[in-house]
């Protein structure tokens, strides 16, 4: 049986043995070289960070980052001359990996708590004392890095991963909202393994968000998600159900596919889809402007490596349409140069991504066709 803890053993003992070690080029940066983008488009390092994970953005400019394998939260501040300077504004935190700025504040979800961080940008060299918004979070640390997004109703939304690769638990596999104050705490979507992505899309104000599928289904199975949440108490299948129709050889027997809402856009398989944001900005062409970003981390349980990339789904009437490769290049053969988590539409309409492999930030900017 595929879902055996033997076979399930087995395939990964496979699989890591014959993984290579990832290489890091975070010294010359030597993804630039050879990432591509479609006709008009650049890209260039904008900051040095540290396993840059999440991002948010401040109202006067400044980019916070956040990590997961360290304990450390930066701020990227821009200078009128178009340098930054990378500010370590805390330290001695349990996997930050969340991180959002909602009115002057800045919100920082660790494994089982999150904290709020008064006036931010006026106290980036003196920081405040943090006021504990929710401290109990499941301690599990299985899929336990947290990610927060504020919708544009002021709800604080929370993914709490489910602690496996599949299983049924009660109080994981969901995503949470809550007042800014922790408050009025409920859960807004259920059978969500692991959503790393959480977005809102510009003109319905409905909630989409990435979801990881499980592992030890071969190469091509299953898909990873993107899903859209029209409503709250919608159930997206985990544990019974993978891309909506692929049911789970240990849990599909309890449920039926046809009981979950499906996703609006099936992504690659393994591909790790993680932070993903709607293009609010400008400066790219109008072709681009409303459609949804997705950071591509790559896979590990797979006989040949996918993602390492940013994704581009294209939105008609609210409605995923396409799904296309928008930047590529990170990985080459089978030597990884970088890994990207998570986007950001800075002021100016370019595009950051994150990168927790080569520890930068780069920014992708439209500079027009020849």
């Amino acid at each position: 049986m595929v879902g055996s803890s033997l076979t399930r053993f087995t395939l990964l003992t496979i699989v890591l043995a014959t993984w290579p070690v990832l290489q890091s080029c975070a010294a010359d940066n030597d993804a630039l070289k050879h990432v591509t983008l479609p006709p008009g488009f650049g890209i260039e390092v904008y900051a040095d960070v540290p396993n840059a994970r999440s991002l948010a953005l401040g109202s006067d400019g400044t980019v916070f980052v956040a990590n997961r394998r360290g304990s450390s939260v930066y701020a990227v501040v821009p200078n009128e001359d178009g340098s930054t300077e990378v500010l370590e504004i805390l330290t001695g935190l349990d996997m930050p990996n969340g991180i959002a700025w909602y009115a002057g504040d800045l919100y920082v979800a660790e494994n089982t708590r999150i904290t709020r961080y008064p006036d931010i940008e006026a106290n980036l060299r003196s920081m405040p004392d943090a006021d504990v918004i929710v401290d109990d979070l499941p301690a599990k640390r299985h899929h336990g890095w947290r990610y927060i997004a504020f919708s544009p109703s002021g709800k604080l939304h929370i993914s709490i991963g489910g602690p496996c690769n599949v299983c049924e638990e009660d109080g994981f596999a969901t995503i949470e909202r809550m007042n800014a104050d922790g408050t009025e705490r409920e859960v807004v979507a259920y059978g969500v393994r692991n959503s790393v992505g959480l977005a809102w899309h510009p003109e319905t104000g409905e909630l989409w968000f990435t979801d990881n599928g499980r592992d030890m289904l071969g190469d091509n199975l299953p898909p990873d998600e993107l899903n859209r949440a029209p409503a709250a108490g919608l159930h997206f299948g985990f544990p019974f159900c993978h891309g909506g129709d692929i049911a789970d050889p240990e849990f599909g027997e309890l449920r039926d596919c046809d009981e979950f809402t499906p996703p609006a856009q099936k992504l690659g398989p393994h591909v790790a889809a993680i932070g993903l944001r709607f293009y609010t900005g400008t400066e790219f062409p109008t072709d681009y402007h409303g459609q949804i970003f997705i950071a591509e981390h790559g896979s590990w349980n797979r006989s040949e490596r996918i993602g390492y990339r940013v994704s581009l789904v294209r939105i008609d009437e609210n409605r995923a349409v396409s799904y296309e490769v928008f930047a590529d290049g990170w990985l080459q053969g089978n030597t990884v140069l970088g890994r990207p988590v998570d986007l950001l539409v800075l002021d100016d309409g370019s595009l950051l991504i994150s990168d927790d492999h080569a520890d930068v930030l780069y920014r992708v900017f439209y500079k027009g066709l020849d």
